[in-house]
């Protein structure tokens, strides 16, 4: 009995699911915002074609440029967007691509088993919120043009030469008045994501150019990402700061039920967990069925092993899920041919036939590992046992803290300064440094909605802390206090309980120098280890209180920078006094309003999280024990750090 033909991609593969009506007037409901994420969000949509082209295995070359005037190119050696005419619609597939939201070949199950694209908006998006977009395709020995302008056709579909080449070629410059706040690139935002793309999809080759800048040869800064190894590589690129417990890293990679599951995992001597999951390429921070087959088939394997090996006849209570997973970083990637999102932000995967196919392959990929490698076995269980013990420890600690929050007004720590209004949406609170700016804020405040918790020098670097040292610790009792969250629950001791958080805006406020940075990424590395959700939600912000005060005659201005400073004393005229300020302290209470904390005329940072597994890299390696790495770090970013050797 003859196979039956595989149906060709070609214009009927293409499916237009609806128009672009609202795109150009509320762009946030396509791309999230139009403020940076969503600038780079454009260029992921995009590039996520040419990854399912790859996923399809058309394609193993991808190219991305920032070009000098901040516009995108994209290129890929895939099949080449079908450029013949779409049945329907009358015109060029190319065409309803690149100007139909949701057409694409995502949708037809013939052209791509699976898809990450399918989960965002398309290149047609990408095409209306462009002031120009100019696509090329190398197809059936041709190239082919068309070039649109806020997503409308300049011209039909058209040859215009001949080529051996086959691909895409997609060349697009952001619409200044879309997107107002910025249209300029971050090399460094870009370059992660490509990265990460290279380690879940391996074997592919995706190359990043920035041709705003040259070196002193002449040259643009460049990078390749290219990964053999895949998730395995990826584990250790996360884990490069910390110091691993085990051999090498543990990894599989097969089908379960249909469907492809690759996970790679290590254990670390840190404290902490970190597992990131994605689905067809999409970080699922959320989590979902993939993250709870993960835990489950860990959990069953490794207290089985556990039990057999006699290590827990000793320990007077039982162990948990947590105690498994602590010190454990671990990838998690899953390819779904019709993934179904959960959750606020969707990046939770529903699909409930994920959890026993991820389930099945680490329970078999840990079976095979604990039985040929016994001391890294044993090595991993006395991790475990510690980590009972000091969550046990930890328990206690935290129960102390959730006696002190429940308590009434007499419960709040007695260095907070409170607002008068009660309702969270409106409330805001100031984590400030020291009590000598504390006192100033305190004065300076409005004392109707904004209140001031002073934190007595440098709170303790959670990284490198036990979970029962974090809850008692003075200051970060107080936080939890002040801000009234809970944390731990007798499923999850790391649950955040965020029904009786008092204050929506949370702020920290540090000097504007190298100690009140360290302060403020301490502070920092706390809410992402512990309190994530605020970060996540919305709620965590930066302020930004003025480096400079300039006086001429009675003319007084403030400065953010070396370079607003400079520009501000030539409209002076020059020959101001500058006033440099060394901590928040040294402004009076109605210089504090002024600049840092009147709504009206301050600049608070919202602090995001773009990318889940950069963010706990960077954590790691600010805050973690290896130096070189921190060091190469704060010469390429700091501005005003001295650094001793």
């Amino acid at each position: 009995m003859s196979e039956e033909p595989k149906k060709q991609y070609s214009a009927d593969s293409i499916q237009a699911l609806e128009g672009m009506e609202h795109v150009r007037m509320r762009p946030s409901m396509y791309i999230g915002d139009v403020g940076t994420r969503g600038l780079h969000h454009l260029v992921y949509e995009v590039v996520d074609n040419s990854i399912d082209e790859a996923l399809a295995g058309h394609c193993d070359t991808i190219s991305v440029i920032i070009e000098e005037n901040n516009a995108i190119t994209v290129k890929d050696n895939g099949r080449g967007i079908p450029v013949d005419l779409h049945k329907k619609e009358g015109v060029s597939a190319l065409e309803v691509v690149m100007t139909k939201i949701g057409a694409g070949g995502k949708f037809d199950k013939d052209s791509y088993k699976v898809s990450g694209g399918l989960h965002g908006v398309g290149v047609s998006c990408v095409n209306a919120l462009s002031d120009h977009l100019h696509a090329t395709v190398y197809r059936n020995g041709q190239i082919w043009e068309q070039e649109y302008e806020r997503g409308k056709p300049v011209y039909p579909v058209k040859a215009t030469g001949e080529t051996e080449e086959t691909g895409t070629l997609v060349s697009f410059l952001p619409d200044r008045s879309i997107f107002q706040q910025t249209t300029e690139y971050n090399y460094d935002t870009l370059a992660s994501r490509m990265r990460e793309l290279a380690y879940l999809n391996k074997g592919i080759t995706i190359t990043l150019t920035d041709k705003r800048e040259t070196d002193e040869k002449g040259e643009h800064p460049s990078e390749v990402f290219h990964s053999e190894e895949g998730l395995k590589e990826f584990v250790r690129f996360l884990d490069g700061n910390r110091q691993p417990i085990i051999a090498d890293v543990i990894s599989m990679e097969g089908e379960k039920n249909d469907i492809p599951v690759e996970v790679a995992m290590i254990y670390n001597d840190s404290y902490a967990e970190n597992l990131h999951s994605y689905v067809n390429n999409i970080n699922t921070h959320e989590g979902g069925t993939h993250l709870a087959g993960f835990r489950r088939g860990l959990t069953t394997s490794l207290k089985k092993y556990a039990d057999a090996s006699g290590m827990l006849d000793k320990l007077k209570f039982d162990i948990t899920g947590d105690d498994f997973r602590e010190g454990l970083t671990a990838i998690i990637s899953v390819k779904v041919a019709e993934p179904q999102f959960e959750g606020q932000t969707k990046t939770k995967l529903g699909n409930r036939e994920v959890t026993s196919a991820v389930s099945q392959g680490v329970s078999e990929m840990l079976e095979i590992y604990l039985e040929e490698h016994p001391d890294d076995a044993k090595t991993i269980v006395q991790k475990v046992i510690l980590a009972a013990q000091a969550r046990h420890a930890a328990k206690k600690a935290r129960e102390m803290v959730q006696r002190k929050t429940v308590m009434s007004i007499g419960g709040l720590p007695g260095k907070l300064s409170d607002c008068s209004e009660t309702d969270p949406a409106v409330c805001e609170v100031f984590l400030v440094e020291g009590d000598s700016a504390g006192g100033t804020a305190k004065q300076g405040r409005d004392r109707n909605f904004q209140a001031i918790l002073p934190l007595r020098g440098k709170i303790l670097n959670v990284e490198k802390a036990m979970q029962h040292k974090v809850f008692e610790n003075e200051e970060i009792k107080n936080i939890f206090t002040a801000l009234g969250v809970t944390i731990g629950t007798e499923e999850d001791s790391k649950a955040l309980n965020l029904s009786k958080l008092r204050y929506h805006k949370i702020v920290i406020m540090c000097d504007a120098d190298v100690d009140g940075s360290h302060i403020a990424t301490l502070i920092l590395t706390f809410f992402f280890r512990y309190m994530r959700e605020l970060i996540e939600n919305g709620h965590v912000y930066i302020a930004t209180p003025p480096l400079y005060l300039l006086k001429k005659g009675k003319k007084m201005r403030y400065a953010w920078s070396d370079r607003e400073r400079d520009g501000i004393n030539e409209e002076m005229g020059g020959g101001s006094s500058v006033q440099r300020y060394k901590g928040l302290g040294e402004m009076n209470a109605e210089q504090l309003w002024d600049t840092t904390m009147n709504p009206e005329f301050r600049t608070l940072r919202q602090v995001a999280i773009d990318n889940g597994t950069e963010a706990d890299r960077i954590f790691s390696m600010l805050m973690g024990d290896e130096v070189p790495p921190r060091r190469e770090f704060i010469e390429k970013n700091a501005i005003y750090a001295n650094i001793d050797a």
